[in-house]
Order: C-alpha cells, then structure tokens, then sequence
C-alpha cells in the first residue's frame, strides 16, 4: 500500500502537553500512515518521550488533546524492559505471551537476528546494557503489530546494530507497515524519513 493512502493507523490532534508548569508542545496534529516512518526530533526535555508514552497511551498526565488509534502497535521504550533474573528466552516469552504462537525456536531464532545466539538461557543481570537492548529489540522479529513507537532504540547499541535496526524499520515500512522512532542521529534508511519536530513548529 502507497504512504499515506488509506485510513491511518494513529490520528492526533490538538496535542498539548504542560510538565511542571511549562508548556512542552501545543497544537500538534499528525496522521501515521501505513508505508511512512516518522522521526521524531528535539532537544532533551523537548517532550519526545512524553510524546511517545501518549501515542501508545501509556501517560495522560498534564496532556491535551485527542489520539485515535486504529491499528495494534508495539512500544519500545527508552529503558530496555529486560528482567535481571530472567533469561533472555524467559524475557521474550514473556513480552510476546498471548500476542501469537511463538515457539521456543521462533524466540531463538529472534535472539539469533540481534547477535545474541548463544545467550538465550543465560541470567539476563549478567549481560551488559547493549546486550540488554539487543534483547528487547529481538521483539520487532516477534510482532505482527503494522505500528512500531520506538523511543530511542540505538541506545547502547554498536555501528553494526544499528545498521541491523535501520535495516529492520526499512523492510517493516516497505512491508506495509509504520515507524514512529525518537533518535538524536540522522537515519541511513531507504525510505523517506517524515520529521516530526517538538519546540521547532510542530509536523513538518
């Protein structure tokens, strides 16, 4: 399917948002349409990752404003939700339980994708913090949800990774489905980036 063709997976509208007694954004409306990848961009304290918690309605406190959500979507959010004391397999059975029928080498072959073959039953407090985001990423190759919301997913992740990530959102886009993802750093993907500036004017 064309970006932007179609009804869109998430509406907003007349988003306003005030954290302490300061305004963050205001008057913010966007579609996301199957086929677009959406970076959102700002400096730190700038709301991006307020903005994220809203759209996957995870946070309503001090906003304004109206978010239709139309499709199902996976959040990743800035903090790798990895439990110490589970295994990497034990995690991501876990994240994907009820959301489809994962077999234990569907979540092997997920944690071989993010270079993590070998460390599937290893206790997750011994791995190091880009491992522990590797592990939550191998989520997007466990998920049939057409929206990803990604809240800085290139934390503590090598070049290599990276390339592997931008590689994964390219192929999720051109399959038909839409990314909206927080990054301070420009992204090398084949596929038009939509930028989505908070404190600079809103959608552009």
């Amino acid at each position: 399917m064309p970006s932007g063709a179609g009804a869109p997976l998430l509406a907003a509208s007349d988003l306003c948002l005030v954290r302490g007694g300061r305004e963050l954004f205001r008057d913010l409306s966007f579609d996301i349409h199957r086929g677009q990848l959406w970076q959102v961009e700002g400096a730190n304290g700038a709301g991006k990752t307020s903005l994220m918690r809203i759209l996957a309605g995870l946070s309503r406190y001090g906003f304004d404003g109206r978010v239709q959500r139309r499709a199902p979507l996976l959040y990743l959010g800035h903090h790798s939700a990895v439990k110490g004391l589970l295994t990497p397999r034990e995690n991501l059975a876990w994240h994907v339980s009820g959301a489809g029928d994962w077999s234990d080498a569907d979540i092997d072959d997920a944690l071989a994708r993010v270079g993590l073959c070998g460390y599937e039953d290893v206790a997750s407090h011994t791995l190091s913090a880009g491992q522990h985001r590797r592990v939550n990423l191998a989520r997007l190759y466990l998920c049939r949800a057409p929206l990803w919301l990604l809240d800085e997913p290139f934390t503590a992740i090598d070049r290599g990774g990276v390339g592997e990530l931008e590689a994964v959102m390219t192929a999720h886009v051109a399959g038909g489905g839409a990314v909206v993802v927080t990054s301070h750093q420009a992204l090398q993907v084949d596929c038009e980036v939509r930028s989505l500036r908070l404190g600079a004017g809103g959608a552009q």
